[in-house]
């Protein structure tokens, strides 16, 4: 197959998961567009290429969930990502990204063998009440995976499923928490040179695939009863977890 129309099929597929992700289904699994785009480019570029991507799906997924996220969780969460954004910043060019990938990984996996215990009767069923704690652990991490691996889906995911909060609570607070790190991430990443005109110039020519897939996710999260929509979410973390992990170890 010519390599201009594999690097295209990558691309636009990369981006279509990501919105898909994105648009219904928490976030979860769209870090995995840049290790996809990776393939067919530089991983800077790749990185640099996301990110304003990732906030066209950001601003495409508000509308449909406006006003129904839980402010108390966004807001706790959207404070406590920026030092975890600036974190980000500050070890830049000493974290090791994978060291985080295999951290993030094993905790989502952990989690959701924790909530198929709860689910199954071997472990207290009982939903965990809101903690500011738990919050802002979460924001911070999030903040900081976020910003070395667009991988801050998984921390976020696990302080709101614990509470037991409602889907269309949770797609909305993670649309809204992670529409505002995105904007935060966005001066430092042109500062580090991971945008660059032609990561632009060619997240333009992506940006309908970005469209289209994060209102297929809508489309989706609307259909779905709750209960398959948790299920795909476990799916989607667990799926997650593994690929960090091993992405981290290869």
């Amino acid at each position: 197959m010519d390599g201009n129309v594999v690097y295209w099929t990558v691309a636009v597929v990369a981006v279509l998961v990501a919105g898909v992700s994105k648009g219904g289904f928490g976030s979860g699994a769209s870090f995995a567009a840049t290790p996809m785009l990776a393939l067919v480019m530089p991983v800077e570029q790749a990185v640099g290429l996301m990110l304003p991507l990732l906030i066209v799906m950001d601003f495409t997924g508000l509308k449909p969930f406006w006003r129904a996220w839980d402010w108390r969780n966004a807001r706790a969460l959207m404070l406590w990502a920026v030092p975890g954004v600036a974190l980000g910043i500050v070890l830049f060019e000493w974290a090791d990204p994978d060291a985080v990938r295999f951290m993030i990984g094993a905790i989502a996996i952990f989690f959701v063998a924790f909530q198929l215990a709860k689910a199954r009767g071997w472990l207290d069923a009982r939903v965990r009440p809101y903690s500011a704690r738990s919050a802002a652990i979460a924001g911070v991490v999030a903040g900081f995976t976020s910003f070395v691996s667009h991988a801050g889906g998984p921390p976020v995911a696990i302080h709101l499923l614990g509470q037991g909060i409602g889907k269309l609570g949770y797609q909305a607070t993670t649309m809204l928490v992670f529409g505002w790190i995105n904007l935060v991430k966005l001066p430092p990443f042109v500062a580090l040179g991971l945008i660059t005109r032609e990561t632009m110039l060619l997240g333009l020519l992506l940006a309908p695939a970005a469209i289209l897939g994060t209102l297929a996710g809508v489309w989706a999260h609307r259909r779905l009863s709750d209960a398959w929509y948790f299920a795909a979410i476990y799916v989607f973390l667990t799926v997650t977890g593994a690929k960090l992990m091993w992405d981290a170890v290869h």
